[in-house]
């Protein structure tokens, strides 16, 4: 008889308790090489706009990505915000100069592609891949949908605080009979009618769940809403393409669970893709 293929070790990173917490680490050394022995290489944006067959309205996108050897990190932005030669100022700088960069989404771009270079999605880094088809834009976007929601474990009837609205995971969330309620800094309304709040912490008493984008890194709001979930328990799932190897730093200490994305993106090309899910549980394995 073979004896059966022994599974493989899992190696977890260091866990940090708090952003700031993780970012002293890198600079400390915990997860790799010194910073500033490490440069990016290349720096790039992606823009591009959104109009989904059968969606009555679209989006755009606008992505700061570094690439740090044989990885790349990103972080969105609103569209035309970034500082003018963006690209150009970052590409050959070191890692440590970029995490000290005034420019919060510079500093959020280079954290994620410090850690995507020096504790990749892997399942030896405790990930699970997921495979997204092929296909067209709605159907893709539909399969990360359920990807994300499936991590969320919301029981019928639960409301969910949903931060960075995307249509297709409320249209995942409102198949699970969770009731959601969409916030975004942009206000509007979403493809159902439902106005979109903007103040997210004025809506956190009201939420049994929270899912939130990790576009939340980039404009500052993250850090509250993982003390909020650390200190009442309330879940906290992650769908992050902006920082998708930062949250899986922080499994534990206010974040339940993140489905990361790393670039290149679902919406860039209609071939089979993957996401990475990762769960924290008590006591034992992410």
């Amino acid at each position: 008889m073979t004896p059966a293929t022994p599974a493989p070790a899992v190696h977890r990173p260091p866990r940090a308790v708090s952003l700031a917490d993780l970012q002293q680490r890198v600079h400390d050394g915990q997860y790799g090489p010194a910073p500033h022995t490490l440069r990016a290489s290349v720096a790039f944006t992606t823009s591009q706009a959104v109009h989904h067959t059968g969606r009555r309205g679209g989006y755009r996108n606008e992505v700061l990505s570094l690439r740090v050897g044989a990885a790349v990190g990103s972080c969105a932005v609103e569209p035309g915000t970034l500082p003018a030669r963006t690209a150009e100022q970052c590409a050959g700088a070191d890692v440590a100069t970029l995490l000290r960069h005034p420019v919060l989404p510079i500093r959020i771009a280079a954290l994620d592609a410090y850690l995507m270079h020096t504790a990749p999605h892997s399942t030896t880094h405790g990930a699970s891949p997921w495979p997204l088809p092929a296909g067209d834009s709605l159907r893709k976007s539909r399969a990360r949908a359920r990807a994300v929601a499936d991590l969320l474990r919301a029981a019928p009837g639960e409301r969910v605080l949903v931060i960075g609205v995307v249509n297709s995971l409320l249209e995942a969330l409102r198949e699970r009979g969770n009731h959601c309620i969409p916030c975004d800094l942009k206000g509007g309304t979403t493809e159902w009618g439902e106005t979109i709040r903007t103040d997210a912490h004025a809506e956190l008493g009201r939420c049994d769940a929270v899912l939130a984008s990790g576009m939340t890194l980039a404009n500052g709001t993250f850090e509250p809403l993982r003390a909020h979930a650390a200190r009442t328990g309330t879940r906290l799932v992650m769908f992050a393409q902006t920082g998708s190897a930062i949250l899986p730093r922080l499994l534990g200490s206010g974040v339940d669970a993140v489905c990361a994305e790393p670039y290149p993106f679902f919406w860039l090309d209609g071939g089979p893709g993957v996401v990475h899910r990762y769960l924290h549980r008590p006591g034992g394995a992410r």
